[in-house]
């Protein structure tokens, strides 16, 4: 899932200066999932803006609601008849449900809440960890499952780097070497003579060089 948190409350209080009523907009996707911008989320930040404008003696309406994902034309279209109504909208989506947002209601800002972080999972409820950079040529048939890029701090294909030391990082003692943890998995499998295999570098192309990355699936065209 993407991983987001929210962005710094006086940065949010900026994005807002100027106007008396405003949407905050919740997203039930991934960042629901990482308690960053579900319904409580949006409840919660919609409180600490109105007391804050209150303090100011400037106060703000606010328009709560959240809809099942901002990265889906079909969901957004079910505030059409809502944004009209304020002046902005600020969205507890990932970087993408704000785009669609945007895209979709030209006359009106859209501002983002979060930071956008990482493509992730939780080990447990509030602690998440990266575990793909979205790269395009995924390697985790080779690597026993387990993300070279996202996971080793110097994003080595062949690895390890020799800086290791009792299977941690030399950038940072507290993170697992990776390729230690792929070699071990592998050891587990019985699949070593995978890491014999030179892996040849990766064709960024198929990454972010090339512009906006897309997928389209012919099956469901119409």
């Amino acid at each position: 899932m993407v991983i987001g948190e929210r962005k710094p409350f006086d940065e949010i209080m900026r994005m807002i200066e100027g106007n008396k009523k405003i949407m905050v907009l919740g997203c039930g996707g991934c960042v629901t999932v990482c308690l960053t911008g579900g319904h409580d989320a949006v409840r919660v930040l919609s409180s600490q803006l109105r007391i804050a404008r209150e303090k100011e003696e400037k106060p703000l309406e606010i328009i709560e609601h959240t809809i099942e994902r901002q990265c889906d034309p079909e969901y957004i279209e079910q505030v059409e008849s809502m944004v009209p109504q304020v002046e902005a909208v600020v969205s507890m989506a990932c970087g993408a449900g704000v785009q669609f947002m945007a895209e979709k209601y030209m006359g009106i800002p859209v501002y983002p809440a979060l930071n956008t972080g990482f493509v992730g999972g939780s080990k447990k409820e509030g602690y998440y960890v990266e575990r793909c950079q979205t790269c395009g040529e995924c390697k985790l048939a080779y690597t026993g499952g387990i993300c070279p890029i996202a996971r080793c701090s110097k994003s080595l294909l062949n690895g390890p780097c020799g800086g290791s030391t009792k299977g941690k990082c030399e950038i940072d003692p507290d993170v697992d070497c990776a390729w230690q943890l792929i070699i071990d998995r592998l050891k587990s499998l019985n699949l070593m003579d995978r890491y014999e295999q030179i892996m040849p570098s990766n064709d960024w192309r198929s990454n972010r060089d090339g512009g906006p990355r897309k997928m389209i699936r012919e099956d469901f065209q119409r």
